[in-house]
């Protein structure tokens, strides 16, 4: 099927104006605990309802897949809205800045339409398939940097949970690798963020060692739109199926693969 992804874009757009509201004018609320350290605010769900809501009647077709209360098991089955209601939870509930709204337009395992809005910077990325990258109405481009020792390298959070430790050996070992061969490392501790900010040309690089389709639906496609390119870890093309993001500017992208496979190498060492 072919479609007019722009179509979708006046209602993304109005989507996401609501939920930016919500998230600007309410205090988080209660807290939820959903895992170890992982946690969800009042304005999560009152987020995702919202939007849900709205998007229920502007696209009933549409199936809908939310971060806190879910949706369709299968991501591949046709279109579908991907909504993280605050990408950075725990920014926001400590009063830190970098936290975003997040909802992408999936067509079988692929993003097609993506908007990004970083209410407390005042930010909004938005992008359709084959029609280029936007950050407040304006054309965003991804840096041009060839040169790992001159990038600034964004990193996704450590895991937490039971099984954290065993994550984190590559991501420690990643840590390790980037800190002795990029010009900076830096945590952010939101997706939209990281995303949004590659496609900008803000950093070079992004790496998270996970994928999900909330999390990074809109933000890589935002990303590609930009010229940023997007691949899973073994560096083949990414898809909302892909085990990990790592969103980079074209010309430091075969470095940056090969040095995710030496972190690795280590990992498994150290294991």
């Amino acid at each position: 099927m072919t479609i007019d992804t722009r179509a979708f874009l006046p209602i993304a757009e109005q989507a996401i104006s609501i939920a930016a509201e919500i998230v600007k004018t309410h205090l988080p609320g209660a807290v939820t605990a959903k895992g170890d350290r992982d946690m969800a605010t009042e304005v999560d769900y009152a987020v995702e309802h919202a939007v849900r809501d709205f998007l229920s009647r502007e696209t009933p077709e549409v199936a809908f897949l939310g971060e806190e209360e879910g949706g369709p098991a299968d991501v591949r089955g046709g279109l579908m809205w991907a909504l993280d209601p605050i990408d950075g939870t725990a920014n926001f509930l400590h009063d830190i800045p970098l936290c975003g709204v997040s909802l992408g337009l999936i067509d079988r395992d692929l993003p097609c339409l993506g908007v990004i809005d970083l209410p407390f910077l005042g930010a909004r990325y938005s992008a359709a398939e084959g029609h280029g990258a936007q950050r407040n109405g304006q054309e965003i481009r991804t840096s041009q940097t060839g040169d790992l020792s001159a990038a600034v390298v964004a990193i996704g959070d450590y895991a937490v949970g039971d099984d954290a430790a065993e994550k984190n050996r590559l991501r420690l070992a990643l840590t390790h690798q980037l800190a002795a061969r990029v010009q900076r490392v830096r945590m952010f501790g939101s997706a939209a963020v990281d995303l949004a900010w590659v496609a900008e040309g803000k950093l070079d690089a992004n790496i998270m060692l996970s994928n999900k389709p909330w999390d990074t639906a809109a933000g890589v496609l935002i990303a590609r739109e930009a010229g940023a390119t997007v691949v899973d870890l073994d560096g083949s093309p990414h898809t909302m199926n892909a085990h990990a993001t790592i969103a980079a500017s074209p010309k430091i992208l075969a470095d940056l693969v090969e040095l995710i496979a030496e972190a690795d190498k280590d990992a498994r060492r150290s294991a």
